[in-house]
């Protein structure tokens, strides 16, 4: 099964995605992994990555949905992955969806992280305060990345929902709750098995945590 993990900044998609490869066996493929990967395997895709990022230049989305392509060819991912961060934009879920089909897989489940803004801050707040923030973890930093990810990004949910693939947890809840959610709303689409090109067509169903 090919998945998404959807949601602003901070609101554990990495966590989520670790554990579904730990408990599923579905590499996490963050754009920054897949990147980095490219680049040490050198592969040609990987080395003209590399070139870019040296000189500091962006790697245009053509080159990385031809890097994801690589990926998802590897052994590892014959049964699916889990796609963290990624697609971004409208274009980029087009690509991918695109890229998935020649390969006969399809995205089967969008799973969003539904979390306040507020809490996102808070979070960095509490990270300040016990001095585990990084460099650029500032409530400032994130509310442009908050501003960004609503202009570019959260238009994808509409995109999800008009295919039936989108499906809500509560991200405000303690993690094991989110985990079992999210495993429950895998298991109900294709009992956690298959390689992405089977999946329920249903609406944006909601799975509100406790905590």
């Amino acid at each position: 099964m090919n998945l998404v993990l959807f949601g602003p900044p901070g609101a554990g998609k990495g966590t989520q995605a670790k554990i579904l490869q730990e408990r599923r066996g579905w590499p996490q493929l963050s754009t920054g992994e897949m990147l980095r990967h490219a680049i040490g395997t050198g592969t040609e895709l990987g080395r003209k990555t590399k070139d870019l990022m040296d000189r500091g230049e962006l790697v245009p989305d053509e080159v990385v949905i031809a890097i994801i392509a690589e990926r998802v060819d590897e052994p590892d991912s014959a049964a699916g992955a889990v796609f963290d961060g990624f697609p971004r934009t409208i274009p980029q879920a087009r690509a991918l969806d695109s890229m998935l089909g020649q390969r006969g897989k399809r995205i089967a489940l969008v799973i969003e992280l539904m979390v306040r803004d507020d809490a996102l801050i808070q979070r960095v707040e509490q990270r300040i305060r016990e001095g585990n923030q990084r460099a650029d973890d500032t409530p400032e930093t994130l509310r442009h990345r908050l501003s960004v990810y609503y202009r570019n990004t959260a238009p994808l949910l509409d995109y999800y929902r008009e295919q039936g693939k989108l499906a809500g947890v509560d991200g405000m809840a303690p993690i094991h709750e989110v985990t079992a959610a999210i495993g429950g709303l895998v298991d109900s689409c294709g009992n956690g098995a298959g390689a992405g090109n089977e999946g329920p067509n249903r609406q944006r169903k909601s799975v509100v945590g406790t905590g």
